[in-house]
């Protein structure tokens, strides 16, 4: 068949609304995908199907479906998304009453099997199926195939299986579909949203992205005439590098090998990957374990002017105080200052330090009336100018997010076709082992010549990300000059420098020289994951750009 021309309308459940329209009406596509899912999300859909069974699905998709449905049938295209989430059967029979209502004669299937059995205490226990379940409900004629906890790149390599005929062992095939689904499954992300060279373009309303995979495997990543945003090599890489690690990068079909990824700019908004080499997939399948890990609360104190040290320390010692002649003080108590504060500001904005208390246990009563109460009744005895952003709540649950490795043989992968025949996805012919890529030998490094104390970021760009509690923060750059410099100069004990919050921590760095990209990945920064909300920035989003921001001694030759 010719090439696979296929899109994606969603990065996350909550992403923008008329995406769908958006890609189904501005250009040919073949298939839409859309990914619902994270952990996060799930925490959410498992709640949802505590108060209601029959829950446990992204809504927003069967809303967007009213009008999608038709869109889509008309212009013939399939529609592949992981909005089932807990429950893809029940969005599967909603989307079927849909179709009914709307007179859209389209044929509806999903993929079920990556709910496990979860243990006491757990919401929802989810292995990450691959993308065999979509191709053969694809090929049995589906119009809209739904599933739960597939990978993100399952959109993607499913239908390119289905579409080009792949075998479970065309590796290198499957590898390359996966590296295209892992640019597409964040949506705009790839087409220069959070992207770290951003200025200059306009990225105000950024276009979603596709791609044309062809039956090599090889892809070019673009995104339909005249949406806004940029798609170029950065962008790309910006996005291969969000939460992933090491060079060998496991899924259920296949172990893609990231460091040998190519890519090539093949014109305005367009980019080439090549080059993808793939391995057997490994023996075990990831899974994902979210409980309520308990009850959390917050309030941030507001310090202006003078003395922001002493008048930190006055309000910690008073809450302390507080909390000591209650019987329900917090299991956990969390401070961080934060000296957004400028002397002699010219607002009381800017002239004010933010002191935030967290605060968890495992009833809500602690995280509740006792810090409400100790928050409170400050307000007239505490440090000048005393005020809080916002009165503290009656607190609210945490989740915690726990990846487990499990045997294949704990999921069965199944299609639930069209006519309601349900057609078991066979197990690999053969797996392999993962084990680490021996690092490459670095290029030869700059000469010695004068420096400039400037942001790292002046010469590279990052991204990071998050993957249960670990986070990642993928670094690259744009010249082969500054590629020979940033190899050597970030070292692990470099960024643990500049990075002193992770300086503690177990930090790995792997190297991807086709990129020109160091990816470093940090065990335990995030916790119990970003449902536990344990850090300022619980996702790590904005870790990279913080490392841009810290100065080093760069070659003026890079500048």
């Amino acid at each position: 068949m010719s090439l696979l021309r296929i899109g994606n309308a969603s990065g996350f459940y909550g992403d923008r609304f008329d995406a769908v329209r958006e890609m189904l009406t501005g250009g040919r596509l073949d298939v839409l995908t859309g990914d619902y899912l994270a952990e996060l999300t799930l925490l959410i859909l498992g709640r949802d199907q505590l108060k209601d069974p029959a829950t446990g699905y992204a809504k927003t998709f069967l809303r967007q479906m009213e009008e999608g449905l038709g869109l889509a049938h008309d212009r013939g295209v399939r529609i592949v998304t992981n909005a089932g989430g807990l429950n893809p059967a029940a969005l599967a029979d909603a989307l079927r009453a849909l179709a009914a209502r709307l007179g859209v004669p389209v044929r509806i299937a999903h993929v079920e099997g990556d709910r496990l059995p979860a243990p006491d205490g757990v919401l929802s226990a989810n292995a990450y199926l691959g993308g065999g379940g979509i191709a053969a409900a694809l090929a049995a004629g589906a119009d809209v195939v739904v599933t739960g906890r597939v990978t993100d790149a399952a959109l993607v390599t499913g239908p390119a299986q289905w579409w080009h005929g792949w075998g479970p062992e065309a590796y290198d095939q499957l590898a390359g579909a996966v590296v295209a689904g892992h640019v597409l499954e964040c949506g705009t992300q790839a087409t220069g949203g959070n992207y770290a060279f951003f200025t200059g373009h306009d990225i105000r309303r950024p276009g979603f992205p596709l791609a044309e995979i062809h039956a090599d495997g090889s892809s070019v990543i673009t995104k339909h005439d005249g949406t806004g945003g940029l798609v170029d090599t950065g962008t790309v890489t910006a996005q291969l590098l969000y939460e992933t690690g090491p060079a060998r990068y496991a899924g259920p079909d296949v172990t893609a090998r990231l460091d040998t990824v190519r890519l090539t700019q093949d014109g305005p908004d367009r980019v080439r990957i090549d080059g993808v080499r793939g391995e057997a997939p490994p023996p075990t399948l990831k899974a994902g374990f979210n409980r309520l890990g308990g009850w959390r609360n917050e309030v941030v104190f507001v310090l202006t002017g003078l003395d922001i040290d002493t008048k930190a320390a006055l309000v910690q010692d008073q809450i302390e105080d507080a909390f000591t002649r209650t019987t329900s003080r917090p299991a956990e108590v969390r401070w961080e200052l934060a000296r957004t504060d400028r002397a002699d500001a010219d607002t009381e904005e800017t002239a004010s330090a933010l002191l935030r208390l967290v605060v968890r246990d495992q009833g809500p009563e602690a995280v509740g009336r006792a810090l409400s109460g100790a928050a409170v009744e400050l307000a007239l005895g505490s440090y000048p100018g005393f005020h809080v952003t916002a009165p503290p709540g009656k607190g609210a649950p945490y989740g915690v997010f726990e990846a487990r490795y499990v045997d294949r043989s704990e999921a069965t992968h199944v299609a639930v076709l069209p006519d309601g025949r349900r057609e078991q996805v066979p197990e690999p012919v053969r797996t392999r082992a993962l084990e680490p890529v021996p690092e490459p030998a670095p290029p030869p490094p700059l000469p010695a010549g004068p420096v400039r104390r400037v942001p790292l970021g002046r010469i590279v760009g990052a991204r990071s990300g998050d993957k249960g509690g670990d986070a990642n923060v993928g670094v690259w750059a744009r010249t082969d000059d500054a590629w020979r410099w940033l190899v050597h100069e970030l070292t692990v004990d470099r960024l643990c420098h500049l990075l002193p919050e992770i300086g503690q921590l177990s930090v790995t760095r792997h190297m991807l020289p086709n990129l020109r990209a160091l990816n470093f990945v940090v065990t335990g920064l995030l916790g119990e994951g970003v449902v536990s909300q344990a850090r300022f920035d619980p996702q790590a989003k904005a870790l990279g750009e913080w490392l841009r921001a810290r100065e080093l001694d760069v070659p003026e030759v890079l500048l």
